[in-house]
């Protein structure tokens, strides 16, 4: 599930539940329609409410990210669980965010 906050600038989009490759796409395709209609400079994903994240998960931020570079945007990643933070280091992921994991 995602919850969405939107300033205008920023937007923080506050998962829930597990990602998987199911959870992953339609996740994937509500962060897609916001950023493609609000071109915010920052994506904030709060991962405090996801208990379980594989590399779909991976995956949904790395398109992310890509996103948000391609139209001068970044993200943030922040509140993650330790098996979180371990999955998204692991992957490298953490070493192309700005500012890394936030937990």
């Amino acid at each position: 599930m995602v919850k969405l906050y939107n300033d205008g600038k920023r937007i923080t989009a506050a998962l829930s539940g597990d990602i998987d490759h199911h959870t992953a796409r339609l996740m994937r395709a509500e962060l897609d329609d916001v950023i493609s209609h609000s071109h915010p400079e920052m994506l904030i994903i709060d991962l405090e409410n996801v208990g379980f994240m594989d590399s779909s998960g991976i995956g949904l931020i790395l398109g992310r990210l890509k996103a948000m570079r391609e139209n001068g945007g970044d993200i943030i990643i922040k509140n993650a669980r330790p098996n979180i933070a371990a999955v998204i280091r692991i992957s490298g992921l953490s070493n192309l965010i700005a500012e890394g994991v936030r937990t």
